[in-house]
């Protein structure tokens, strides 16, 4: 074991060693309260400079996250900054930043490229970079190896490098940081030690693959088991739907079997930040090596045609009444990506919102979570959330439950509404003014 090796181990395990998080969001952000609530002094890194100012002054701007743990851990020696330059003080950067798509549907590494260019005149020797971000296999090998070692450092020698998929799921009350088991994957073996003395202080369980390229994958297999499953499901409930079958009943009666089956719900689409993109990653690199992925492709394919037989579903509904969507006014219950939380990436309810839009229809919604519409760089709307009270349901030509946060009164809504669209399958019991979408 080399010298750097073993000051860099022994500093994560004495927690002596200050810990860089680049990216405070939704992975950074839960990650850095957990560094900071087991005694590490934790430095936060982000190009947001009103993301720094509110955390600066213990305010959050996730809503799961309470500001009251802001506070906290700005008491015990967490701070945030947009200045790079202090990336030399930090022992470990964990690189929690966004690796979105592109509109032709490929990976856009502006964000993981920019900043590692920005950590690289900081860099120091006996540092260990992670990087968290969702990715295509090699990503760490080709693009953040070179960056790395450009300033003469040595990875594996006196600099550590490491990949390490986060497993964040908001709003998911079992499951938080420490008990979701951390996969890592090393560059060489002693990036591997390093990367394992830095995660196993704050995770539960650590668990090691041969390398980065194989945590790269373990990461995409994930997020496409979860893809392909769903759109499995999706298209059943178009059968069952035309063969007078509940689906919800369906997979409820599967999940009973105690081996062979994993219960997935259909919905109106797929949405966040994971399930929707990371699929993609795997079949643009696949292409590098003249495969086709076909799965993906077309559980992909069936996803994204969800938001539509909503639509068309909604259209029967007032059409079954005598009313054309043109001039109706319909309610979207539910517009973040999935329950109980407030993060709206690639929610499908927004694109549901532009599709009644489009069609002449009057849009408003609801959400408990997201209070005003917020600015997107593809999505707008100048809309604020509808409060849920008996008249203004009935106001409403039509509701469209689109995400089936608990804080709704589904009893109300049921009561008032004319006519409700259920994607979610929160309504099992069959109404005249209830339809299954």
């Amino acid at each position: 074991m080399s010298e750097h090796q073993e000051t860099s181990i022994a500093k994560f395990k004495s927690k002596e060693a200050i810990i860089g998080i680049v990216g405070l969001g939704y992975v950074g952000l839960p990650l850095m309260l957990r560094y900071n609530a087991i005694g590490f002094r934790v430095l936060g890194i982000d190009i947001d400079e009103s993301k720094v100012i509110k955390l600066n002054s213990g305010q959050s701007y996730i809503e799961h996250i309470p500001a009251s743990k802001i506070t906290l851990a700005r008491e015990s020696g967490f701070s945030a900054t947009t200045d790079f330059s202090r990336v030399s003080e930090c022992d470990a950067l964990i690189l929690c930043v966004p690796t979105p798509l592109n509109k032709y549907r490929e990976p856009d590494m502006s964000f993981v490229i920019n900043t590692t260019d920005a950590l690289k005149p900081y860099l120091r020797v006996g540092q260990v970079v992670s990087l968290e971000s969702t990715t295509y296999p090699g990503t760490t090998e080709e693009e953040l190896l070179p960056r790395v070692q450009e300033g003469g450092l040595t990875v594996g020698k006196n600099i550590f490098l490491v990949y390490s998929p986060e497993r964040e799921d908001p709003g998911n009350p079992n499951f938080e940081t420490r008990t979701i088991p951390k996969v890592i994957g090393g560059h060489t073996p002693a990036c591997l030690e390093v990367g394992i003395a830095l995660y196993e202080q704050a995770i539960d369980q650590v668990v090691q693959v041969s390398s980065t390229k194989a945590a790269e994958m373990t990461k995409l297999l994930e997020n496409i088991h979860r893809a392909v499953n769903i759109g499995l499901v999706n298209e059943m409930k178009i059968v069952a739907d035309r063969m007078g079958i509940d689906i919800f009943e369906v997979v409820d009666a599967a999940a009973t079997k105690p081996f062979g089956f994993t219960a997935y719900y259909p919905g109106p689409g797929l949405g966040g930040h994971c399930i929707p993109i990371d699929p993609f990653y795997l079949t643009w690199k696949a292409r590098e090596y003249g495969l086709h992925t076909r799965f993906i492709e077309l559980s992909g394919e069936v996803n994204k045609a969800m938001p539509e037989y909503v639509l068309t579903k909604l259209m029967d509904g007032l059409n079954n009444s005598g009313k054309a969507l043109n001039g109706s006014k319909v309610l979207v219950l539910g517009i973040a990506y999935k329950k109980n939380v407030d993060d709206m990436r690639e929610s499908p309810s927004v694109e549901i919102m532009e599709l009644i839009e489009a069609k002449g229809g009057i849009v408003g919604y609801s959400d408990p979570h997201v209070p005003v519409f917020p600015k997107m760089r593809e999505h707008h709307f100048e809309l604020s959330s509808e409060t849920l009270s008996a008249d203004n349901i009935a106001s409403f030509d039509a509701v469209v439950l689109a995400t089936d946060h608990d804080k709704f009164d589904y009893e109300l809504i049921k009561q008032h509404a004319r006519l409700i669209v259920d994607s979610r399958g929160k309504y099992r019991a069959p109404a005249e003014h209830i339809i299954k979408a």
